[in-house]
């Protein structure tokens, strides 16, 4: 959990110092269908939360249900509306309690799982969720640089 949380940190840090050496259209979306750069940032803003919860109730709850539906929470939140400073603030506060839940990660823990399915039961250790949020965090911020 360790290297996660390493992982997330640098991703944060590097991400920010793009940002200061970059001019960044945030409200420009790619297509009529697609998110702009701020709601990618508030797509991350959930799935930050989203997985905060199930790490820390992963600690004492075993294979409880939490699932959203991403699309709707971008609209329902207005992140588009949305001042983008507010939104990279929270966004970096919420990783960096990710990161400190991670570094203190109980070790007899790290498998126990959590049902992420929205249909069917889909159960996931704490180590999958982990390393899944360190790649999907990746991937939306290289979206962000190169779109």
């Amino acid at each position: 959990m360790e290297k996660a949380a390493e992982n997330i940190d640098q991703l944060v840090q590097d991400f920010l110092i793009w940002m200061i050496t970059n001019d960044i259209d945030w409200e420009r979306k790619p297509a009529a269908d697609k998110w702009s750069k701020k709601e990618i940032i508030g797509h991350l803003i959930d799935s930050a939360t989203n997985n905060l919860h199930r790490f820390v109730r992963c600690t004492y709850e075993q294979n409880f249900k939490l699932v959203y539906a991403q699309n709707e929470w971008v609209s329902a939140q207005h992140y588009h509306e949305a001042k983008i400073d507010d939104l990279l603030t929270l966004w970096r506060l919420l990783n960096k309690q990710i990161s400190t839940v991670l570094k203190n990660y109980p070790q007899q823990m790290l498998q126990n799982t959590c049902d992420t399915g929205k249909q069917e039961v889909n159960l996931h250790t704490v180590e999958f969720l982990a390393n899944d949020y360190v790649a999907h965090l990746e991937h939306h911020l290289k979206q962000i640089i190169t779109i």
